[in-house]
């Protein structure tokens, strides 16, 4: 990163783009600024920040109607705390429920959520709220992105791996059955609030597969991250708060400055995609579902690792020291008994490939990550065939 870099207290390096704050209520929470001119916003992070959603909407927006979308599993965690924060804030409130899990980002549901934004009279200036994991905040946002041509939305990701990706740079999208996130917008949040409280009601396999897209910034981006979390394994699977704080906040000030020089992913976000080209196909061949998307990514980027030390000169040892780093946290990194026919053809449909063939970002060390580049079939089906672990 270009930024001039501050040591702080704690495991990581931090930039000058954050900037610690204490609240009103005395919670401290960090605010990292996403800079994409008329469209930038703010990410804050840190422990209390649900039970100030109202608070924060209303310095936000002028309109007192919104759209609250969940599903099944967080509301009965979260979403009392959220609707009665923002009507406290005097928002007028229409919620959402829908089925928890990768079935709801379809067609249906994203027309079930225009249908009750009419309903409910929404208008230009008003706004959905996401509240939830990836899944809901890939729909929400897709559903306020199309709704009357664009309306504001606010992501409160309540999953470890929403709130270190899919909620910060605006991809927003459902599935498709030929694929994962085919049928999209760049459409940018106005408003995160990454509440790390949430976290204590998190399912275990869900915290690792949080952690998967965690270690992915290290892989690409920051050695130094890589090796924290080495070295702190045990702390932070017992959810040690001033832990997880620093970790969410690495990831967003890494993805906030990728998405600050390359908002629509012609160049350097690309990098984000590590993983993603075999990982988004075993999600589809195997039914979604079946592996978490982090759980997939995992064993994604074991594959994308084996790739680069055939092209790229990567150390077998860095191959081995991410796999060791992923079991640590329970994430699956073998491709074995699975089918590279049906893998391949779902990864030449992935929305990353070029002339119907696949793409993948392979790293020269760990925390240097190069962008998308072709490799030929014979090379990816050898790799799949006899270096599984």
């Amino acid at each position: 990163m270009n930024s001039r870099i501050f040591r702080f207290p704690g495991i990581f390096e931090l930039s000058e783009a954050v900037r610690p704050v204490i609240g009103e209520h005395m919670h401290s929470f960090d605010t990292i600024h996403v800079d994409l001119g008329e469209r930038a916003y703010d990410i804050f992070i840190g422990p209390g920040l649900l039970s100030r959603l109202g608070e924060r909407c209303a310095e936000t927006f002028s309109a007192r109607k919104t759209l609250l979308v969940t599903d099944e599993n967080v509301a009965g965690h979260h979403l009392a705390a959220a609707e009665n924060s923002l009507r406290s804030a005097g928002f007028a409130v229409t919620v959402c429920v829908l089925p928890p899990g990768e079935e709801s980002k379809s067609t249906a549901r994203l027309a079930s959520l225009w249908e009750a934004a009419v309903k409910a009279k929404l208008d230009r200036k008003s706004f959905f709220v996401a509240l939830g994991g990836g899944v809901i905040g890939d729909l929400a946002g897709f559903a306020a992105a199309s709704y009357l041509r664009g309306v504001p939305f606010v992501q409160v990701p309540t999953s470890l791996l929403a709130m270190v990706d899919s909620a910060v740079g605006g991809k927003t999208g459902i599935n498709l059955p030929q694929g994962k996130n085919l049928v999209g917008a760049f459409h940018q949040p106005a408003l995160v609030l990454a509440d790390l409280q949430v976290l204590n009601t998190l399912p275990a396999r869900e915290f690792s597969a949080g952690m998967a897209e965690v270690i992915k910034y290290g892989i690409i981006w920051d050695r130094k991250m890589f090796e924290a979390i080495e070295d702190h394994v045990d702390a932070i699977r017992a959810l040690h708060p001033d832990l997880l704080k620093q970790l969410v906040r690495r990831s967003c000030e890494i993805k906030a400055e990728m998405v600050r020089k390359d908002e629509r992913e012609h160049g350097m976000r690309a990098l984000l995609n590590y993983g993603h080209t075999l990982g988004h196909a075993i999600e589809n061949v195997s039914g979604y579902g079946e592996h978490l998307h982090g759980e997939a990514i995992a064993i994604g980027m074991v594959y994308a690792s084996k790739l680069s030390e055939r092209l790229c000169g990567l150390p077998a040892a860095a191959t081995h020291r991410q796999i060791e780093l992923f079991k640590a946290f329970d994430l699956p990194v073998s491709w074995q008994g699975m089918k590279w026919g049906p893998l391949f053809e779902a990864m030449t449909v992935d929305k990353k490939a070029e002339n119907a063939l696949p793409r993948f970002v392979l790293a020269d060390s760990l925390g240097q990550a190069n962008l998308p580049r072709d490799v030929e079939v014979a090379c990816l089906k050898t790799v799949f065939e006899e270096e599984s672990p």
